[in-house]
């Protein structure tokens, strides 16, 4: 049986704190890219423009992409072959806790939702577990979610006969009342199916997707074409200040559901979508 090292999930956590603020992922950063020649809009183009020299910036001086460096939220994947002596969950905060200190960014966290007295170190973060059986491996996904897309996300239980247009009017009201809130371009996050709970976490999960795939799913797949089409349609556009690009994807995943149910969950991320991994 594998033993993993808590200083090495601290060390890594650390590092992805940093990396993960201040270098966008090549898959979001060419999707910005290759947008900004196609936006009709000249306020919408000048906006994409600078969003790309932002983020380019960023990388180049290794500053924060953003002054929202985000609530921390963990995937942590373990394997059933491992073992780990000691609290984990705190070894993940404890890299936070460095990171967010040697990297310069700003503590976001309040200890309790009534006071909002800061924690003044960025935790806890949020970590979500997973077992996974016969792996001798530990996988670790940092993704610092900032406010202003969380701010905008939504739940909605709706009955079974609403069916898929159901699911489309909800996704594009959502994106309209939300307008340049939460910094579009956006990345659309949708859980369906499940309980209240899990398709909540589905549509945190499948913002850990790469933007440029497609769900293995084809009937989410199909999904994922339409309402990208639908959302784009909406004229939102980059700030919410008109043109054809409100979001950069829309990535679907679903779970089981009783059959009286029918959740949909919508997570939206900002342009800045940020998230690192690492095999232990």
């Amino acid at each position: 049986m594998k033993r993993i090292d808590l200083i090495k999930v601290t060390d890594a956590v650390e590092a992805m704190c940093i990396d993960a603020n201040y270098n966008l992922g090549s898959d979001v950063l060419d999707n910005l890219r290759k947008i900004s020649k196609s936006e009709v809009s000249p306020v919408g183009k000048s906006i994409l423009n600078q969003i790309v020299t932002n983020h380019e910036l960023a990388a180049e001086t290794q500053v924060p992409m953003c002054q929202d460096t985000g609530i921390v939220v963990v995937f942590l994947e373990v394997g059933t072959e491992v073992h780990i002596d000691g609290d984990i969950y705190e070894a993940i905060n404890e890299g936070i806790r460095r990171g967010y200190e040697k990297g310069f960014l700003r503590n976001s966290v309040v200890k309790h939702p009534f006071d909002r007295v800061n924690t003044k170190d960025n935790t806890p973060g949020i970590i979500h577990t997973k077992l996974v059986p016969g792996s001798d491996k530990v996988k670790i996904i940092v993704a610092p979610k900032g406010g202003g897309s969380e701010n905008m996300s939504a739940i909605r239980m709706l009955k079974p006969a609403d069916g898929i247009d159901g699911i489309k009017n909800f996704i594009v009201e959502t994106i309209k009342n939300a307008g340049g809130n939460p910094c579009p371009p956006i990345i659309v996050g949708v859980g369906i199916g499940g309980s209240f709970e899990k398709a909540a976490l589905l549509a945190k999960e499948s913002l850990m997707r790469d933007v440029n795939d497609s769900s293995t799913n084809p009937l989410n797949a199909k999904l994922e074409d339409e309402l990208l089409e639908l959302v784009n349609k909406t004229g939102v556009g980059p700030m919410g200040l008109g043109g054809r690009n409100t979001a950069i994807a829309v990535k679907v995943e679903t779970y089981p559901c009783h059959i009286a149910s029918l959740p949909v969950a919508i997570n939206l991320n900002c342009h800045a979508a940020r998230h690192k991994e690492v095999i232990l």
